[in-house]
């Protein structure tokens, strides 16, 4: 009867720890640094240079692209105006900046001159609404 008891209290006791003692796994995600464009950059993978008109004023801070998608830098809650006319997967074929492209001196970036955006999104990229 000893025995059994032992064996008994011994599995008790390894469950126990079997139980508490968790691993956890820790998933990491190296992106990198954002695309260096002078309007912005797509939303979306694989992350091309947007050409200008596409993102509205609120998506710049002094003249710099506050970001989109992973890198996004904006406040909490943020939500800004782009033009999706501008984008590859709404037809848009039109020429667009390579990346360490600079603004043109009469584009300035954030002062969009006759802006139309036409879609509400997050710095995420998830359309929160139609203009």
């Amino acid at each position: 009867m000893k025995v059994f008891k032992f064996f008994a209290l011994a599995a008790i006791v390894t469950m126990f720890f079997g139980m508490t003692a968790k691993t956890q796994a820790q998933v990491s995600v190296n992106i990198g640094v954002a695309p260096d464009c002078p309007y912005g950059y797509y939303d979306v993978a694989p992350y091309d240079c947007a050409p200008y008109g596409y993102y509205g004023p609120e998506w710049f801070s002094g003249g710099i692209f506050i970001g989109a998608g992973p890198w996004f830098h904006g406040p909490e809650g943020f939500h800004g105006h782009v033009n999706n006319h501008f984008h590859p997967e709404h037809g848009y074929n039109g020429p667009r900046p390579n990346r360490g492209d600079r603004p043109d001196p009469a584009r300035p970036p954030g002062k969009v001159a006759h802006f139309k955006g036409n879609e509400v999104r997050d710095g995420r990229g998830h359309t929160v609404g139609k203009r």
